[in-house]
């Protein structure tokens, strides 16, 4: 059976596609504070019930929710992201829907993530925006999830027979595909068994579901193919390690809010303005556009990863890069950050973004100039003649900036910035205390 592209609009559209397609369960998702995807499943008798009052959960055993003594979550399933999960068999197929989740009086949890993007958007849209993203997820294929043993030494744009795994990327396409999820175009990347599949840019709600569906497709069809998929920004030393490029604009009216033809560049003054906004205050969300410690090892100079705090048009060693403008393609300008990685919860990643953009707009900021040269060649005195800063060189770092930033407070609110905080601490933490393979071979056969 060949599987449709849903666009139900209500549960009654959802009630009657489980029915006509002979549909055996429905998979309710959600993710925690750091982005790990939690699932439950109810057969279709229980379907319609769940639309009218959810389904109750336990929120204490999920990362940042609840307390023990406040632990009862429920999760209401949005129609409108109904589909069948293309990974499963046709014959009894089953489908999947993302949830909102709210306290018991109905009221939504501020620890949702998915919740906390959707108040962004609501301000945004008080202002008149919309938010489009489109986001380049990179990923690595292994052998296996013990070691990083790479399957081709393919590089940038290579063919087969270097590039192994154009097969598991034709599949991936295909299963997302089914899911209603548009992809742009996919290839090899630089590093060997490195690979990048570039979603259609589309609504910041709808990209964040796409995002969170798009890498459990990815590990899905890797595994029917015997291998392992991977979003660890830096799995292989001395190698490129993976990002997440959000390319972003805000539309207004129906317009491109980024574009004007008599300016500079032809970006509009509110397009500047948010440049500006993400610049000033990018430290304040590092954390949660690179939320590993494994984040820090792949940004680090020479290695084609963003980390020093610029804009530019085209020149890819800036964070942020203005792609060149195409006459007739209005719709199509947009800035792109080049630092956040695959790690990244998507939900706090789009609203951090859109945070820091939309206080740029309304407090007026004015953008630097762009630097055009190559920054990773400049020297450190260049850099400072230039006002140039680094991104935060750890997790510690980045989320002492994070735990100060009255912007991410307000943004994510208090309750997730709490949680998020404690969890980040806990991981370097973790990290701080380990005695590692390095710190043995290096000193315990001289000290």
């Amino acid at each position: 059976m060949e599987l449709p592209v849903f666009k139900c609009k209500n549960a009654d559209d959802v009630l009657r596609a489980v029915k006509d397609y002979n549909i055996s369960f429905v998979q309710f998702w959600f993710i925690d504070i750091v982005g790990t995807l939690k699932s439950f499943q109810i057969t279709p008798k229980e379907l319609e019930a769940a639309f009218e009052e959810g389904m109750g959960f336990d929120g204490s055993s999920i990362l940042g929710f609840t307390r023990i003594d406040e632990s009862d979550m429920v999760a209401f399933p949005d129609p409108e992201t109904f589909q069948m999960v293309s990974w499963r068999p046709t014959e009894r197929p089953v489908a999947r829907m993302f949830c909102d989740i709210k306290n018991p009086d109905g009221t939504p949890f501020e620890g949702d993530p998915r919740y906390v993007l959707r108040r962004n958007l609501e301000k945004a849209a008080s202002k008149g925006y919309t938010m489009y993203v489109g986001p380049e997820l990179e990923f690595f294929t292994f052998a296996s999830p013990n070691e990083p043993k790479i399957l081709d030494f393919g590089g940038y744009f290579d063919a087969p027979p270097l590039d192994l795994g154009n097969d598991i990327r034709r599949e991936i396409i295909f299963n997302l595909e089914k899911m209603g999820i548009q992809v742009e175009y996919s290839h090899h990347e630089v590093a060997p068994s490195q690979h990048e599949i570039d979603l259609r840019y589309q609504e910041a709600l709808r990209m964040a579901d796409a995002a969170v569906t798009y890498k459990v497709v990815v590990k899905e069809v890797a595994r029917k193919h015997g291998c392992y998929a991977t979003f660890m920004p830096k799995p292989l030393f001395g190698e490129n390690g993976s990002g997440m490029h959000v390319h972003q604009s805000l539309f207004k009216n129906g317009s491109n809010a980024f574009f004007d033809a008599n300016a500079e560049y032809c970006l509009s003054g509110e397009c500047k303005s948010y440049i500006a906004g993400l610049l000033k205050h990018i430290k304040e969300f590092t954390v949660i556009t690179n939320p590993t410690v494994n984040s820090y090892k792949r940004l680090v100079p020479g290695y084609e990863a963003p980390v020093y705090v610029a804009w530019a048009n085209r020149n890819r060693s800036a964070l942020i890069r203005v792609p060149m403008y195409k006459p007739g393609k209005e719709v199509a300008t947009r800035m792109e950050l080049r630092c956040p990685d695959p790690t990244a919860n998507p939900y706090l990643a789009f609203a951090a973004m859109l945070a820091a953009g939309l206080k740029g707009i309304e407090e007026g900021y004015e953008v630097s100039t762009p630097v055009e040269e190559n920054i990773f060649s400049m020297t450190e005195y260049e850099m400072a003649g230039k006002g140039i800063e680094s991104l935060p060189g750890s997790l510690y770092e980045a989320t002492v900036a994070f735990e100060n930033s009255e912007l991410m407070k307000e943004a994510l609110g208090e309750h997730l910035h709490a949680a998020y905080v404690k969890a980040k601490k806990a991981e370097w933490d973790e990290f701080r205390t380990h005695v590692s393979e390095w710190e043995i071979s290096r000193y315990l056969p001289t000290l």
